[in-house]
């Protein structure tokens, strides 16, 4: 064992520095770092600077962009085990391969579950915040190893309690009721939730209720995902149409896709995120969520069995 064998070391992945440090600093861990470097070729070198013997190793890549990284990020946590980790954990603030959770058209695959079987055979944990789950119940239905799934509404809340005078909370959907109504309700601020009809991936359609008697407010839409923009430009539009004033916005992952920022930013007062996803953004931090997680041990409770009530 190693002289730092009771404190967990956090190695990150490249462009993962930033988080990987505020991790490190918040749970009282060592920060190491992993070399990486192209051969001649093509392939890649990667190297460990750390000695992860006989530790906990947290392994930190938000899966914004996973094609791009996915191999380097095996390569390390399969070293860190050669090396004499005790256990490898996957510290993901963004979990990408959410969205094709079953098959719509003959031949397709379906990614979500392909992508949660090769981390699960590469790790022994995973710890991720407020993944876009569709139609599993829980992490536990796609990943064979322990899962931790973080919550970070409450941020936002408060992000928008500290920023945001008179707000009027908005959710872009109906499936974001619960989450829209949370988020008030710890501020004590009333809500409301508008109805989307999504015709494609950039087409979208939102319907708003008759909002006037709010118009003495700031309205300020949650989400869990920015990525085309089109539903966050869509709601944008509407409330100037009923008057309102111009919103704010607060999201928790903010991958904005294409040129989807530089259409946001002339629509809203202000554009909020976490640092899940780095971005300029991002003003709500997610650290000190993942280190409590990781000192305290949390994991999802177990996925229902098939065709459980």
């Amino acid at each position: 064992m190693t002289a730092d064998s009771g404190r967990r070391l956090v190695l990150p992945l490249p462009g993962n520095e930033a988080f990987a440090a505020q991790l490190a600093a918040a749970g009282g861990g060592e920060l190491g770092r992993i070399e990486t470097r192209r051969f001649p070729d093509g392939e890649r070198y990667l190297r460990v600077h750390a000695d992860p013997a006989g530790r906990a190793v947290d392994l930190v890549c938000t899966l914004s962009r996973p094609d791009e990284g996915f191999l380097t990020l095996v390569f390390a946590a399969d070293a860190v085990r050669d090396l004499g980790a005790r256990e490898v954990s996957l510290v993901a603030p963004y979990l990408a391969y959410m969205r094709q959770d079953r098959r719509f058209l003959p031949g397709e695959c379906v990614s979500s579950l392909s992508f949660a079987r090769l981390l699960s055979s590469t790790f022994d944990r995973l710890l991720t915040v407020d993944p876009h789950l569709h139609r599993h119940p829980a992490l536990g239905a796609l990943y064979a190893i322990p899962t931790a799934t973080l919550h970070a509404a409450p941020l936002l809340a408060d992000w928008i309690a500290a920023h945001v005078p008179s707000p009027l909370v908005i959710g872009p959907d109906e499936e974001s009721e619960q989450w829209a109504s949370a988020i008030a309700g710890r501020i004590g601020a009333p809500h409301a939730v508008l109805r989307k009809t999504r015709r494609g991936d950039r087409d979208v359609e939102i319907a708003l209720p008759d909002l006037s008697a709010w118009r003495d407010r700031r309205p300020v839409l949650v989400d869990d995902i920015a990525s085309s923009g089109r539903t966050l430009a869509a709601a944008a539009h509407g409330l100037a149409a009923q008057g309102l004033a111009q919103p704010a916005c607060a999201v928790v992952h903010a991958l904005f896709a294409d040129d989807a920022w530089a259409q946001l930013q002339p629509l809203f007062s202000r554009i909020a995120s976490t640092d899940a996803v780095p971005h300029p953004s991002n003003a709500i931090a997610l650290a000190p969520l993942f280190a409590q997680a990781l000192a305290d041990g949390l994991e999802d409770p177990p996925a229902p069995a098939a065709g459980a009530a």
